[in-house]
């Protein structure tokens, strides 16, 4: 194990950061790595260029007898700001109390060296892999990945395959194996209200024009009822009812009752749309979020002014079999309602990316299911993860087969905040999990 945690090291010590011009050489460097570490191990590894940061494919020699697995992974990080709350240096991996701790650790580069260690593994020991694999990997997924969908549909014959394996998602709870089988969809937009030309005296014309900062206020408490239901019209009209055994299975997820929900998120309370548990809201159901919110004077004391501005940002997450641009309409016709008089709106619509759902029941997803009793012992639960990984539906659309999500991380492992860490036991047990996924689906 001291040789695959080297490598993990020295994967984890790229500060391979896709959003920041900066990184750019370092991104670069870090494909450079893969492209060597994959072409040591015998595989047929090509290095792609984009507009951007590179995709490097890796393959082992094809058989046309035996079925084509395609994992997919990526490895640029997050940024690490605020540096100053890292209990270690973000891209000096250390290990502490049974975990890796460095910027990716979980998110990908951890989850993916498994699979690339469990196919090194296999290669020492058997000479050949039981399918045909092609693994790829990319440098753009922390900023959307713009150029993978031109690449799949350009390469759309090389990456034929019968199924795809990710691991970028997440177990319920420590040592419960978990395999996911739907991703929510997102659209995001952000507004800005303007009232007068510029700041106004609060005390000569408070009372006379309207306030912006109060009219985003008003705006966003019109997109809920009181009870936590989104109140935009026609929002829920396409969302697939939830299945009665899945129902049944996550109320007997560990890891996802109220009680933990509260002790994971430190909330004094749950909330959302009634008639649901907090994990069917998570998994299953749509919602509407504020992710920021800005008005007038933010410094210290009192400025007693009428701003002339107010903005916030909105990201919504969508189910099956919701439409991302069916959902911006609708937002937008809502905020353009309940937008007060006096104020002018504007909205401008960000990314988005469509739902995802596979049949957990079919071959593939059984294989899955037997690969992870395997690799840890018990029995996995069947979940639908609550965030959203856009580009799973896209290859679904455009390679036309399903992906399979094994999730390695676990909930308290800091993805995308200071101090990210990845268990060792988990790193370990996605090693065994590739072995034993790629028998499984041959």
């Amino acid at each position: 194990m001291t040789k695959q945690l080297d490598d993990l090291f020295a994967f984890l010590r790229f500060p391979s950061i896709s959003t920041d011009s900066n990184h750019g050489a370092d991104v670069r460097d870090c494909a450079d790595w893969l492209v060597q570490k994959l072409s040591g191990m015998g595989l047929d590894v090509e290095l792609h260029e984009t507009a951007r940061h590179p995709i490097v494919i890796a393959r082992n020699e094809h058989q046309a007898d035996k079925k084509t697995c395609l994992i997919y992974g990526h490895y640029d990080v997050q940024p690490v700001d605020p540096v100053e709350l890292w209990d270690s240096p973000p891209f000096e991996p250390e290990i502490r109390d049974g975990r890796i701790w460095g910027r990716g650790s979980t998110d990908n580069k951890g989850q993916m060296l498994a699979h690339i260690l469990g196919v090194e593994e296999t290669l020492q020991e058997e000479g050949e892999l039981p399918v045909n694999l092609i693994f790829l990997f990319e440098g753009e997924e922390e900023i959307g990945s713009p150029s993978l969908v031109p690449f799949l549909k350009k390469h759309q014959q090389e990456l034929a395959c019968d199924v795809i394996a990710v691991s970028d998602t997440g177990m319920v709870a420590k040592g419960v194996p978990t395999m996911g089988y739907g991703l929510r969809g997102i659209t995001c937009c952000e507004v800005t209200l303007k009232g007068p030309a510029g700041d106004l005296h609060s005390g000569v014309y408070g009372g006379a024009v309207a306030n912006p900062a109060t009219a985003v206020a008003r705006l966003v408490a019109s997109l809920h009822d009181a009870d936590g239901k989104i109140a935009i019209e026609g929002f829920y009209d396409d969302v697939r009812p939830l299945e009665d055994w899945e129902r049944a299975m996550w109320a007997r997820v560990p890891g996802a009752s109220d009680d933990d929900i509260l002790a994971i998120t430190g909330s004094t309370a749950t909330f959302g749309e009634p008639g649901y548990s907090s994990a069917e809201r998570l998994w299953a159901r749509p919602t509407a979020e504020v992710n920021g919110i800005g008005a007038g004077y933010q410094g210290e004391g009192s400025k007693t002014v009428i701003p002339a501005e107010a903005m916030a940002k909105f990201s919504f997450r969508l189910v099956p079999d919701q439409d991302p641009e069916d959902i911006s309409a609708k937002v937008k016709t809502h905020l353009e309602k309940h937008c007060p008089e006096g104020i002018t709106l504007e909205v401008e619509v960000g990314h988005h990316g469509k739902p995802y759902i596979c049949d957990p029941h079919s071959e593939n997803g059984k294989a899955g299911q037997v690969a992870l009793e395997q690799a840890f012992g018990i029995a996995p639960v069947l979940i639908r993860e609550g965030g959203s990984i856009p580009i799973i539906q896209d290859m679904k659309e455009i390679l036309g087969v399903e992906s399979i999500m094994l999730g390695l991380a676990l909930p308290d492992c800091q993805i995308h905040a200071p101090n990210e860490n990845f268990y060792v036991e988990n790193f370990e047990g996605g090693i065994r999990l590739n072995r034993a996924l790629l028998k499984q689906l041959a």
